[in-house]
């Protein structure tokens, strides 16, 4: 039996949201192929820690700067390894190259941090707008750099796969496309004149979701509270800072009800689902769950991005407080056109979402690197040198650390 070794900056916590199962849907996909999968973090399994045991996942805590590591994988002696965003191949891969050369070595990126960074950057430092954003940042040249040391790395995004190669000219064959999944449609979904209210859903931890919920308070909400008065925005998220918690306000509305159990029980009882993202990067989960649950989104081009492709969006794209309110009472009112997004949002799930369609070449994109690894690392001679001068420079410091620990 493989044994694929994964990883991460943290264990998994439990989710229904499309984001917060996307290392989950990766390792699902290892696990139907036969492999026996080990988790490890040298974060603390906590009480919100999602039980992998109960996934045939085993869960291991490693150490950092200890060649306590070098034991654990030697022994384990894992055919591939995937690394949870870029931070944990800094820490690990130069470990995972000296005592396993033979592993194959997956980055799953989740989405680009130094895209997502540099836009937040553009917005709320610079006041300019994110197609001015500076991309070339020490962030950039460290996430990258993670790319060229791997023999593969996951991007959920095609906009981003673009930016890589036309901007950053990294080679096709270290990139593989691989969005959220889906699994066949959703039943027994409520119509339009069975729903009533807006949504909106997020990680509070997460900047672009604080900024969200802001622009929705100060510049959207009162303009499409004014319009339909009877209508509220249910705002759902851990971790919710005080600053946040602090615009809950049921007479206007605005209600922050904090995290959910089960997030397409209140998706679908939402009529519309807003995201007004001024930043950010990667598939934007809360509209890939709106469109299974048949609830049209209205959000902006940073929000669509990569989510449909060729195809009609499944709400409406506004870049200003203007259009997203005026298009936000437009689909709440009006039937014909709310049908018409979810519609779309059925056609985009089923055309470039669906499990089938991308599991079985991903399987084989790892079986067919596993058999020709020493090729493929050779045609990416530009990896081998950072492997060579970074596995170095971090293997010393790792190594200095670790001796003045003792």
């Amino acid at each position: 039996m493989k044994t694929l070794l994964v990883i991460g900056h943290t264990f998994p916590e439990p989710s229904t949201t499309a984001a917060g199962s996307r290392i989950l849907q990766i390792l699902d996909l290892f696990l139907e192929a036969g492999y026996h999968v080990t988790f490890a973090s040298t974060a603390s399994l906590s009480e919100k820690s999602l039980l992998l045991s109960e996934l045939g996942i085993q869960s291991e805590n490693i150490e950092l700067n200890s060649d306590s590591f070098d034991d654990f994988i030697r022994n384990l002696n894992p055919q591939a390894v995937l690394f949870d965003r870029y931070i944990s191949e800094e820490q690990f891969g130069w470990r995972v190259a000296d005592q396993c050369p033979e592993a194959l070595r997956v980055l799953d990126t989740e989405d680009l941090h130094f895209l997502r960074k540099a836009r937040e950057e553009a917005v709320l430092k610079d006041n300019i707008p994110v197609e001015e954003a500076n991309l070339f940042s020490e962030t950039a040249k460290r996430e990258i750099a993670s790319m060229y040391r791997c023999d593969l790395s996951l991007l959920i995004s095609e906009a981003e796969i673009t930016l890589l190669q036309d901007t950053f000219k990294v080679p096709k064959e270290v990139l593989y496309y691989l969005p959220f999944l889906a699994e066949g449609p959703m039943e027994a979904l409520p119509s339009f004149n069975e729903r009533s209210d807006f949504m909106t859903i997020g990680n509070l931890l997460h900047a672009p979701n604080v900024d969200s919920v802001q622009f929705l308070k100060k510049e959207i909400w009162p303009k499409i509270r004014k319009q339909l008065p009877e209508a509220s925005l249910h705002i759902y998220g851990n971790y919710a800072p005080q600053k946040i918690s602090e615009l809950h306000n049921e007479k206007e509305g605005f209600l922050i009800k904090g995290w959910v159990e089960n997030v397409e029980e209140v998706m679908k009882k939402a009529k519309v689902s807003l995201a007004p993202l001024r930043f950010g990067a990667g598939l934007k989960g809360k509209i890939f769950d709106a469109m299974r649950c048949g609830t049209p989104s209205v959000t902006t081009t940073i929000g669509s991005e990569g989510m449909h492709g060729s195809l009609p969006f499944a709400g409406c794209v506004c870049n200003t407080s203007e259009g997203i309110a005026e298009a936000s009472v437009e689909i709440y009112t009006n039937e014909i056109m709310w049908l018409e997004a979810q519609e779309r949002g059925f056609e985009i799930i089923q055309k470039r979402f669906q499990k089938n369609d991308f599991s079985g070449a991903f399987l084989s994109k790892i079986e067919r690197l596993q058999k020709e690894l020493l090729s493929h690392r050779q045609s990416n001679f530009i990896g081998e040198i950072l492997q060579y001068h970074s596995m170095r420079s971090t293997m010393y410091m790792s190594k200095w650390i670790e001796t003045k620990n003792r």
